[in-house]
């Protein structure tokens, strides 16, 4: 059975746990979508969703806990979105704890404060998608090793990096659930 794990620390859980549960139900996959909050239920897991969120305080968390060393190690595949996006990169324009398993360089709040969040259409695996921007970040040095998703200008909003995704948007937050599929997807391909 492939499990994934909600990460349950702080941001839009609920919502992550309720499209990817609704995914593996239409996908006809008999898996299984949990929040997950300790070292062990995360190295039970397959892959693992960050939600949006303060990514300081998550990083934190993340590291105190123990938590981002088992994602590291056992190279768990991640999705992560807003904040996690942050998360998942090797650096950032403010000093805190990352992930450090996506080769980037993210700029927080690129998009601006919460004030200036905006919904937009994007392009991702050649299709429109609603994209919501919530005090969003950007990838502002991507390597070629890292192949790009999608972008706003010339402001990186998706990208992919082996079995882990990083989007600066909210699916979760939109009735489309195919950015939520491709991930779901990537983990059974990753188990198989």
């Amino acid at each position: 059975m492939i499990k994934i794990g909600i990460l349950d620390l702080q941001g839009d859980v609920t919502e992550h746990l309720d499209m990817t549960t609704r995914v593996l139900e239409d996908m006809g996959l008999d898996n299984q979508a949990v929040k997950v909050k300790s070292p062990s239920e995360v190295a039970d897991c397959q892959g693992i969703i960050i939600s949006g969120g303060e990514s300081t305080i998550i990083g934190k968390l993340l590291e105190e806990e123990g938590i981002g060393q088992i994602i590291r190690d056992r190279q768990i595949p991640v999705m992560g979105t807003c904040a996690g996006m942050v998360l998942l990169a090797s650096a950032t324009d403010y000093q805190q704890p990352l992930l450090k398993v996506i080769p980037m360089k993210v700029k927080r709040n690129g998009f601006g404060r919460q004030k200036l969040s905006f919904q937009q259409e994007i392009e991702i695996f050649g299709h429109k998608y609603p994209g919501i921007f919530i005090r969003a970040p950007y990838a502002c040095e991507v390597p070629p090793e890292v192949e790009i998703l999608s972008e706003i200008e010339d402001k990186v909003v998706a990208v992919r990096y082996q079995n882990n995704l990083a989007l600066s948007f909210h699916p979760e937050l939109t009735d489309d659930t195919r950015i939520h599929e491709y991930f779901i997807q990537e983990v059974v391909n990753c188990v198989e």
